[in-house]
């Protein structure tokens, strides 16, 4: 163990620390409320009710809180580019921060994937004719060119952004949350002002199958939290304050995805969402008498949305590929710095070529990602709170600069929490995977098992 501590104590003044207070914030933020709140309101409140779904993400922020609470601890205590890698590895060895970092590894990959599909699903509301050059059809969709096109297109600007560096991709995130917020903050105004409380029923729908099939999702939404121990050794804030950010980003994220659900079931019934294509939008087109640009303006909040979480995952992504790579547990290729801008070049390009392809296999995409992301997140976190337990017993006088109240409590919480997540996944369970989920799972755990055999194998 003193000689992983002494790896980890070294690995210091890689990157340049220029992300400050805002930027951070924005960052998790920005990923958190990123899409969903414009392309999956409609699907939630359709699954489970109008409260049903307000209440599936108040059990979901319990969780991700104390989760929060442990991410805060543990980032202010190893304050380096990897976040559950590291946290992971001190506490566990290899194996357990292997597990721990290909399960972040895939959600993260997964929303990156997502957007390049959300994008042009988005755009077509505003454009509905953009959609030329039949290509074949997938689980229903008709996958076209120009669909494809805007997509990949999107992801390589996106991947190039990365590589030259956070600053540039923080500037960005900055001016994009600022967009998400004023838009949602109107869409939520005007259904208070001019919503109708009986459009809220029904408010439940299917009973608790409905709530834990809305349930099994949102671990995805909050994932934003988790970039900002990603890119620790970017950060320019102290280590304490870092912790607070993070629990605050969470809270408002909670906050941000309960108040658009309640929004759009004041402004919309049962009936009119299941005939809407973007409920949003079509939400805060009713509330501005039937105006289209008042839709086209949520679905820039929605472009936005996606940018925005497209760019923090894209850090997320590659510093933890890159965490990997420094421990010999997939290929050293992927830890190449770039001479100029210090970003992990080749861990990018491998994200933003997987972002890429993921068009190509149509709108179906956007759930099967979602659900296997979510898994994979929750794998990580129930991981991490084990860690924290570990470490706390193992090494009680490790700096913490952040540190929990009753870590005992909050430890045993995100352990049960994450733990009892997990099995809402198994296949049968009303929120199991799907056939294709189960298999983008599989073939996930395979390709991990095989890189840990080889690697394991050469570096013995």
């Amino acid at each position: 163990m003193n000689s992983e501590k002494k790896v980890i104590d070294s690995e210091v003044n890689r990157f340049d620390r220029i992300l400050k207070e805002r930027d951070v914030f924005a960052i998790a933020f920005g990923a958190m409320i990123g899409w969903g709140w414009v392309v999956l309101v409609g699907s939630w409140v359709n699954s489970a009710g109008s409260l049903g779904a307000m209440i599936s993400f108040l059990i979901a922020a319990c969780m991700i809180v104390f989760e929060g609470l442990v991410y805060a601890e543990l980032t202010s205590a190893m304050p380096f580019t990897g976040g559950e890698q590291q946290f992971s590895m001190r506490a566990m060895g290899k194996t357990g921060s292997f597990i721990c970092t290909w399960g972040i590894i895939l959600s993260y990959i997964g929303v990156v994937a997502f957007e390049a599909c959300a994008l042009p699903s988005v755009l077509q509301y505003i454009f509905p004719h953009m959609m030329k050059g039949y290509m074949y059809t997938i689980a229903g969709f008709d996958v076209y060119a120009s669909w494809v096109a805007v997509g990949s297109t999107s992801a390589l600007i996106i991947t190039v952004l990365n590589i030259r560096g956070v600053e540039a991709v923080a500037k960005v995130q900055n001016l994009l949350t600022y967009i998400i917020a004023l838009i949602g903050v109107a869409l939520i105004a005007l259904s208070v002002a001019k919503g109708n409380v009986n459009n809220m029923n029904p408010l439940f729908e299917d009973g608790y199958k409905g709530i834990l099939s809305v349930t099994v999702m949102t671990p995805f939404m909050f994932l934003g939290f988790g970039v900002i121990p990603q890119a620790a050794e970017e950060i320019k804030v102290p280590f304490k304050k870092v912790g607070k950010i993070m629990i605050f980003s969470i809270a408002m994220a909670a906050v941000w995805y309960i108040a658009i659900i309640f929004a759009v079931s004041l402004a919309m019934n049962a009936d009119e969402m299941l005939s809407a294509k973007l409920v949003t939008a079509d939400a805060m087109r009713k509330l501005c008498n039937n105006q289209k640009v008042a839709a086209d303006i949520v679905i820039i909040g929605g472009v936005a949305g996606i940018l925005s979480s497209w760019n923090s995952f894209f850090i997320g992504g590659s510093r933890a590929i890159f965490a990997l790579s420094q421990i010999n547990l997939i290929p050293g290729v992927f830890s190449k710095l770039h001479k100029k801008y210090k970003t992990p070049y080749v861990s990018i390009i491998f994200i933003g070529v997987l972002s890429m392809t993921a068009p190509f296999f149509g709108h179906q995409m956007l759930t099967w990602l979602t659900n296997v992301g979510s898994f994979g997140a929750v794998l990580a976190y129930f991981f991490v709170a084990l860690s924290f337990i570990l470490l706390r017993k193992n090494e009680p006088d490790m700096k913490r600069p952040y540190k929990v109240r009753f870590p005992k409590l909050v430890g045993t919480m995100a352990v049960i929490l994450t733990g009892a997540m997990l099995i809402l996944y198994l296949p049968g369970l009303p929120s199991g995977f799907s056939k294709e989920e189960l298999i983008i799972a599989a073939l996930w755990i395979l390709l991990g098992i095989v890189c840990y055999i080889i690697s394991n194998t050469k570096h013995r």
